[in-house]
Protein backbone atom coordinates (compact mmCIF):
# COMPACT_ATOMS: atom_id res chain seq x y z
CA UNK A 1 0.00 0.00 0.00
CA UNK A 2 1.32 3.58 -1.06
CA UNK A 3 1.56 6.15 1.06
CA UNK A 4 -1.03 8.61 -0.91
CA UNK A 5 -3.16 5.42 -0.57
CA UNK A 6 -2.14 5.31 3.56
CA UNK A 7 -3.04 9.04 3.60
CA UNK A 8 -6.53 8.50 1.96
CA UNK A 9 -7.65 6.14 4.61
CA UNK A 10 -7.86 8.76 7.10
CA UNK A 11 -10.90 10.90 7.06
CA UNK A 12 -8.10 13.40 8.30
CA UNK A 13 -6.18 13.28 4.94
CA UNK A 14 -8.76 14.57 2.34
CA UNK A 15 -6.84 17.36 0.58
CA UNK A 16 -5.28 17.34 -3.08
CA UNK A 17 -1.98 16.45 -1.64
CA UNK A 18 -2.11 13.84 0.47
CA UNK A 19 1.59 14.06 1.79
CA UNK A 20 1.02 17.75 2.63
CA UNK A 21 -2.63 16.74 4.93
CA UNK A 22 -0.68 13.97 6.63
CA UNK A 23 1.52 16.89 7.91
CA UNK A 24 -0.79 18.97 8.94
CA UNK A 25 -3.11 15.90 10.39
CA UNK A 26 -0.24 13.99 12.03
CA UNK A 27 -1.52 13.72 15.31
CA UNK A 28 -3.77 11.26 13.18
CA UNK A 29 -0.99 8.91 12.98
CA UNK A 30 1.90 7.77 15.14
CA UNK A 31 4.31 7.89 12.87
CA UNK A 32 4.70 10.13 9.93
CA UNK A 33 7.68 10.68 7.46
CA UNK A 34 7.89 12.97 4.56
CA UNK A 35 10.14 13.28 1.89
CA UNK A 36 12.63 12.29 4.60
CA UNK A 37 16.05 12.28 3.18
CA UNK A 38 19.74 11.71 4.61
CA UNK A 39 23.15 12.01 2.85
CA UNK A 40 26.27 10.67 3.88
CA UNK A 41 28.83 12.68 1.32
CA UNK A 42 27.52 11.52 -2.15
CA UNK A 43 25.37 8.61 -1.34
CA UNK A 44 21.78 8.96 -0.36
CA UNK A 45 21.25 6.23 2.90
CA UNK A 46 17.77 6.77 2.71
CA UNK A 47 15.87 8.55 -0.25
CA UNK A 48 13.00 11.12 0.01
CA UNK A 49 11.57 8.13 2.40
CA UNK A 50 7.43 8.30 2.79
CA UNK A 51 5.60 6.62 5.51
CA UNK A 52 2.51 6.83 7.61
CA UNK A 53 2.11 4.27 10.74
CA UNK A 54 -1.50 4.20 12.53
CA UNK A 55 -1.80 4.06 16.16
CA UNK A 56 -1.58 0.58 17.63
CA UNK A 57 0.09 -0.69 15.10
CA UNK A 58 2.85 -3.62 15.06
CA UNK A 59 4.53 -2.29 12.29
CA UNK A 60 7.74 -4.30 10.52
CA UNK A 61 10.32 -2.45 8.72
CA UNK A 62 12.81 -4.55 6.46
CA UNK A 63 15.49 -4.03 4.57
CA UNK A 64 19.06 -5.90 3.35
CA UNK A 65 22.23 -4.77 5.29
CA UNK A 66 22.54 -1.29 4.14
CA UNK A 67 19.31 -0.69 3.24
CA UNK A 68 18.84 2.28 5.46
CA UNK A 69 16.82 0.87 8.34
CA UNK A 70 18.62 1.79 10.94
CA UNK A 71 19.81 5.51 9.77
CA UNK A 72 15.74 5.93 9.48
CA UNK A 73 15.53 4.78 12.98
CA UNK A 74 17.52 7.01 13.89
CA UNK A 75 16.35 10.18 12.85
CA UNK A 76 12.74 8.87 13.49
CA UNK A 77 14.13 8.80 17.26
CA UNK A 78 16.23 12.22 17.31
CA UNK A 79 19.67 10.26 16.95
CA UNK A 80 20.35 11.48 13.32
CA UNK A 81 19.49 14.82 12.26
CA UNK A 82 17.91 14.18 8.72
CA UNK A 83 19.76 16.33 5.36
CA UNK A 84 15.84 16.83 4.85
CA UNK A 85 12.23 16.30 5.01
CA UNK A 86 10.27 15.78 8.69
CA UNK A 87 9.07 13.04 10.72
CA UNK A 88 6.10 13.34 13.23
CA UNK A 89 6.48 10.89 16.10
CA UNK A 90 2.88 11.11 18.25
CA UNK A 91 1.90 14.05 16.46
CA UNK A 92 5.00 15.81 17.37
CA UNK A 93 7.62 17.10 14.86
CA UNK A 94 10.70 15.26 16.41
CA UNK A 95 13.09 17.95 15.23
CA UNK A 96 11.03 20.98 16.69
CA UNK A 97 10.40 19.55 20.05
CA UNK A 98 12.57 16.83 20.15
CA UNK A 99 12.76 16.88 24.48
CA UNK A 100 8.59 16.17 23.60
CA UNK A 101 9.49 13.33 21.57
CA UNK A 102 11.48 11.55 23.72
CA UNK A 103 9.35 11.95 26.74
CA UNK A 104 6.81 9.82 24.59
CA UNK A 105 9.18 6.94 22.71
CA UNK A 106 11.05 4.09 24.45
CA UNK A 107 13.79 2.92 22.53
CA UNK A 108 16.17 -0.24 21.82
CA UNK A 109 18.71 0.33 19.42
CA UNK A 110 20.43 -2.43 18.01
CA UNK A 111 24.09 -1.67 19.22
CA UNK A 112 23.41 -0.83 22.85
CA UNK A 113 25.07 1.96 25.08
CA UNK A 114 24.11 0.89 28.68
CA UNK A 115 25.94 2.24 31.72
CA UNK A 116 27.64 -1.01 32.47
CA UNK A 117 28.73 0.28 36.09
CA UNK A 118 25.25 0.11 37.75
CA UNK A 119 23.18 -2.92 38.05
CA UNK A 120 20.30 -3.88 36.00
CA UNK A 121 18.11 -2.99 38.96
CA UNK A 122 20.01 0.58 39.13
CA UNK A 123 19.82 0.81 35.68
CA UNK A 124 15.82 -0.15 34.67
CA UNK A 125 15.44 2.12 38.20
CA UNK A 126 17.24 4.90 36.62
CA UNK A 127 15.13 5.15 32.98
CA UNK A 128 12.08 5.03 35.19
CA UNK A 129 13.34 8.39 37.22
CA UNK A 130 14.70 9.96 33.96
CA UNK A 131 10.90 9.72 32.35
CA UNK A 132 9.53 10.93 35.37
CA UNK A 133 7.37 7.69 36.46
CA UNK A 134 6.71 8.28 40.17
CA UNK A 135 8.99 6.51 42.81
CA UNK A 136 6.40 4.23 44.27
CA UNK A 137 5.46 3.25 40.33
CA UNK A 138 9.27 3.08 39.80
CA UNK A 139 10.19 0.23 42.20
CA UNK A 140 7.46 -2.06 41.40
CA UNK A 141 7.84 -1.51 37.82
CA UNK A 142 11.46 -2.40 38.21
CA UNK A 143 10.75 -5.23 40.37
CA UNK A 144 7.99 -6.98 38.03
CA UNK A 145 9.92 -5.93 34.73
CA UNK A 146 12.92 -8.28 36.45
CA UNK A 147 10.38 -11.00 37.49
CA UNK A 148 8.70 -11.05 34.14
CA UNK A 149 12.45 -10.97 31.95
CA UNK A 150 14.11 -13.95 34.14
CA UNK A 151 16.34 -11.00 34.96
CA UNK A 152 15.69 -11.04 38.97
CA UNK A 153 18.41 -13.61 39.61
CA UNK A 154 21.21 -11.15 38.35
CA UNK A 155 19.69 -7.95 39.07
CA UNK A 156 22.28 -6.60 41.18
CA UNK A 157 25.40 -7.83 38.83
CA UNK A 158 26.71 -4.84 37.27
CA UNK A 159 25.91 -4.56 33.16
CA UNK A 160 29.56 -4.80 32.01
CA UNK A 161 29.01 -8.65 33.50
CA UNK A 162 25.70 -9.60 31.29
CA UNK A 163 25.65 -11.76 28.21
CA UNK A 164 24.09 -10.04 25.50
CA UNK A 165 20.70 -11.32 25.30
CA UNK A 166 20.67 -10.22 29.49
CA UNK A 167 22.02 -6.41 27.98
CA UNK A 168 19.07 -6.64 25.37
CA UNK A 169 16.29 -7.62 27.90
CA UNK A 170 17.36 -4.61 30.35
CA UNK A 171 17.61 -2.19 27.78
CA UNK A 172 13.70 -3.33 26.88
CA UNK A 173 12.83 -3.12 30.38
CA UNK A 174 14.26 0.19 30.14
CA UNK A 175 12.59 1.40 27.11
CA UNK A 176 8.98 0.07 28.29
CA UNK A 177 9.67 1.32 31.75
CA UNK A 178 6.69 4.13 31.11
CA UNK A 179 4.56 2.49 28.80
CA UNK A 180 5.33 4.72 26.18
CA UNK A 181 3.34 5.78 23.01
CA UNK A 182 5.47 4.28 20.26
CA UNK A 183 7.89 1.77 20.57
CA UNK A 184 11.28 1.37 18.50
CA UNK A 185 13.09 -2.39 18.17
CA UNK A 186 15.98 -2.27 16.31
CA UNK A 187 16.98 -6.12 15.90
CA UNK A 188 15.51 -7.29 19.48
CA UNK A 189 16.02 -10.86 19.29
CA UNK A 190 19.34 -10.69 18.36
CA UNK A 191 20.96 -12.94 21.13
CA UNK A 192 18.06 -13.71 23.04
CA UNK A 193 17.21 -17.41 23.74
CA UNK A 194 14.48 -18.90 22.71
CA UNK A 195 12.24 -18.81 26.20
CA UNK A 196 12.81 -15.39 26.86
CA UNK A 197 12.25 -14.53 23.02
CA UNK A 198 8.69 -15.82 23.58
CA UNK A 199 8.22 -13.92 26.77
CA UNK A 200 9.38 -10.95 24.63
CA UNK A 201 6.46 -11.85 21.99
CA UNK A 202 3.86 -11.49 24.55
CA UNK A 203 5.30 -8.34 26.88
CA UNK A 204 4.73 -6.72 22.96
CA UNK A 205 1.60 -8.06 22.08
CA UNK A 206 0.32 -7.04 25.03
CA UNK A 207 1.66 -3.25 24.85
CA UNK A 208 0.25 -3.37 21.22
CA UNK A 209 -3.56 -4.28 22.52
CA UNK A 210 -3.14 -1.80 25.18
CA UNK A 211 -2.21 1.38 22.38
CA UNK A 212 1.38 1.32 22.17
CA UNK A 213 2.19 1.57 18.37
CA UNK A 214 5.72 -0.44 17.75
CA UNK A 215 8.52 0.17 15.07
CA UNK A 216 9.97 -3.40 14.83
CA UNK A 217 13.48 -3.80 12.48
CA UNK A 218 14.53 -7.37 12.15
CA UNK A 219 15.87 -9.97 10.17
CA UNK A 220 14.22 -12.75 11.21
CA UNK A 221 10.99 -12.79 8.93
CA UNK A 222 9.20 -15.62 10.92
CA UNK A 223 9.49 -13.47 13.76
CA UNK A 224 7.90 -10.24 11.54
CA UNK A 225 5.61 -12.67 9.97
CA UNK A 226 4.07 -13.69 13.21
CA UNK A 227 4.06 -10.29 14.80
CA UNK A 228 3.85 -7.40 12.49
CA UNK A 229 0.43 -6.11 11.43
CA UNK A 230 2.22 -4.58 8.55
CA UNK A 231 5.46 -4.58 7.16
CA UNK A 232 7.52 -1.95 4.89
CA UNK A 233 10.42 -2.80 2.68
CA UNK A 234 13.36 -0.53 2.18
CA UNK A 235 16.21 -0.96 -0.58
CA UNK A 236 18.73 1.38 -1.48
CA UNK A 237 17.00 3.70 0.97
CA UNK A 238 13.93 3.63 -0.90
CA UNK A 239 10.51 2.11 0.48
CA UNK A 240 9.92 -0.56 -2.07
CA UNK A 241 6.77 -2.14 -0.71
CA UNK A 242 4.38 -1.50 1.75
CA UNK A 243 0.84 -3.38 3.41
CA UNK A 244 -0.40 -6.22 5.05
CA UNK A 245 1.11 -9.69 5.08
CA UNK A 246 -2.06 -10.51 2.59
CA UNK A 247 -1.57 -7.42 0.94
CA UNK A 248 1.58 -7.95 -0.19
CA UNK A 249 1.01 -11.80 -0.66
CA UNK A 250 -1.69 -10.50 -3.68
CA UNK A 251 0.50 -8.36 -5.16
CA UNK A 252 3.12 -11.35 -5.30
CA UNK A 253 0.75 -13.31 -6.88
CA UNK A 254 -0.54 -10.88 -9.02
CA UNK A 255 3.25 -10.99 -10.17
CA UNK A 256 3.87 -14.65 -10.35
CA UNK A 257 4.45 -15.69 -7.17
CA UNK A 258 2.41 -17.87 -4.66
CA UNK A 259 -0.52 -16.56 -3.02
CA UNK A 260 0.93 -18.67 0.17
CA UNK A 261 4.35 -16.90 -0.66
CA UNK A 262 6.18 -16.64 2.85
CA UNK A 263 7.48 -12.83 3.97
CA UNK A 264 11.00 -14.26 2.93
CA UNK A 265 9.85 -15.02 -0.74
CA UNK A 266 8.26 -11.64 -0.96
CA UNK A 267 11.14 -9.90 0.38
CA UNK A 268 13.88 -11.73 -2.03
CA UNK A 269 11.34 -10.90 -5.05
CA UNK A 270 10.90 -7.04 -3.89
CA UNK A 271 14.43 -6.42 -3.48
CA UNK A 272 15.13 -8.08 -6.57
CA UNK A 273 17.25 -11.46 -5.51
CA UNK A 274 16.75 -14.11 -7.72
CA UNK A 275 16.34 -17.85 -6.86
CA UNK A 276 19.75 -19.27 -7.89
CA UNK A 277 22.06 -21.43 -6.88
CA UNK A 278 24.94 -20.91 -4.54
CA UNK A 279 27.11 -24.20 -4.35
CA UNK A 280 30.31 -24.16 -3.42
CA UNK A 281 32.26 -25.97 -5.96
CA UNK A 282 34.71 -27.46 -3.66
CA UNK A 283 32.44 -28.91 -1.16
CA UNK A 284 31.35 -31.24 -4.37
CA UNK A 285 34.77 -32.91 -5.12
Amino acid sequence: MSFEQNVSLSTAATGQDGREEVGQHAADYAIVLRDLNRVFGQKAAVNHLNLAVRRGEFFGFLGPNGAGKSTTIKMMVGQLRPSSGQVWVGGVDVWKDPIKVRSIIGVLPEHLNLYERLSGREFIHFAGRMYGVPGTDVDKRTEELLQVLDLQNDADKLIVDYSVGMRKKVALAAAIMHRPQVLFLDEPFEGIDPVSSRVIRDILHELTQRGTTIFFSSHIMEVVERLCTRVGIINQGVLVAEGSLQELRERASGSGEAKDATLEDIFLNVIGVRDESHNLSWLEQ
